[in-house]
């Protein structure tokens, strides 16, 4: 018997030639669990398949131990926040967030919704149209009518976005409060500083496939575990690199016109060394500049090790 909320197994899903998600398997629990990666890996099409809107093209999904394309009953216990903007423009936030408990037939609609909106820290009596709303405003009132139905299972596909820092704070606790309360939460995002705030489990995902799953902090070091490339200005490339290869810290060195690429394994100790180098050398720093520090390399280097 297992605990697990979600049992994914061999998920394969494509559209005509281009596969989307290739034999990803996990297994979420109650908690919040954070699933990270770039833009176009692969995580919406996780969650359609997931939640039962849309087939796999391979293997299986089971949530709270059932496949929900075969039990539409099961959606009441699943509140959904895709990243998408599907509000209807004309309602006021109660009248959109009230048709979802409707939908959800959730008795006493009308207090349901209140409930959520007060969640959310948005203002039921607002009665201006939803298309007047901010990008912010319009991710809460999405995050109010996946919340409506009380739901068991939360799946939220980039909730964070366009929030400003106290709404993301404020969401932030909300979700840590829900996962601790029994409630299994899984939040998509594309910014590594936004998840290691959930200090959750991480699921890695990139080009369709699960690259590493694991608390956040063995993720973290897994992703700092790897080879850097940093730019560094000079007036003397030719001496210092010799001068940086003979610490040890830097494993390799290209000499170009006024500037070398290194690369080093810890960045964090070349960057101590490279000005006592430097002047040692007799060399004038210009810049130091890393090269692959952005998320997308980090994927990229994960995407080679597989």
């Amino acid at each position: 018997m297992t605990d697990a909320t979600i049992e994914v197994r061999q998920l394969a899903k494509w559209f005509g030639p281009v596969v989307a998600l290739s034999e990803v398997s996990f297994d979420i629990e109650p908690g919040v669990t954070a699933l990270l990666g770039p833009n176009g890996a692969g995580k919406s099409t996780l969650f359609r398949v997931m939640c039962g809107l849309a087939n796999p093209s391979r293997g299986s999904v089971r949530i709270f131990g059932e496949n929900p394309r075969a039990n539409p009953a099961l959606t009441r216990r699943i509140g959904i926040a895709p990243q998408q903007e599907r509000l209807f423009e004309r309602q006021s936030i109660v009248e959109f967030v009230r048709l979802a408990a409707i939908l959800h037939r959730v008795p006493h609609p009308d207090e349901a919704a209140l409930r959520a909106i007060d969640t959310v820290e948005l203002d039921p009596g607002d009665t201006r149209p939803l298309g007047s709303y901010s990008k912010g405003m319009r991710q809460r009132v999405k995050l109010a009518q996946a919340l409506v139905n009380d739901p068991d299972l939360l799946v939220l596909d980039e909730p964070l976005e366009g929030l400003d820092p106290r709404q993301r704070l404020r969401t932030i606790e909300l979700l840590r409060r829900l996962g601790n309360q029994g409630k299994t939460v899984i939040v998509s995002s594309h910014v590594l500083d936004e998840v290691e705030r959930f200090g959750s489990r991480i699921l890695v995902i990139a080009q369709g496939r699960l690259l590493a799953e694991g608390p956040f902090g063995a993720i973290r070091e897994l992703m700092d575990d790897r080879p850097h490339h940093l730019r560094v200005g000079t007036d003397r490339p030719a001496t210092l690199a010799a001068g940086l290869l003979t610490t040890g810290v830097v494993t390799a060195a290209r000499v170009n016109d006024g500037w070398i690429e290194v690369e080093t394994s810890d960045a964090p100790a070349f960057r101590r060394s490279v000005a006592a180098v430097a002047r040692d050398c007799e060399a004038r720093l210009t810049e130091v500049r890393a090269l692959d520090d952005d998320l997308e390399s980090i994927f990229g280097y994960l995407v080679d090790r597989r």
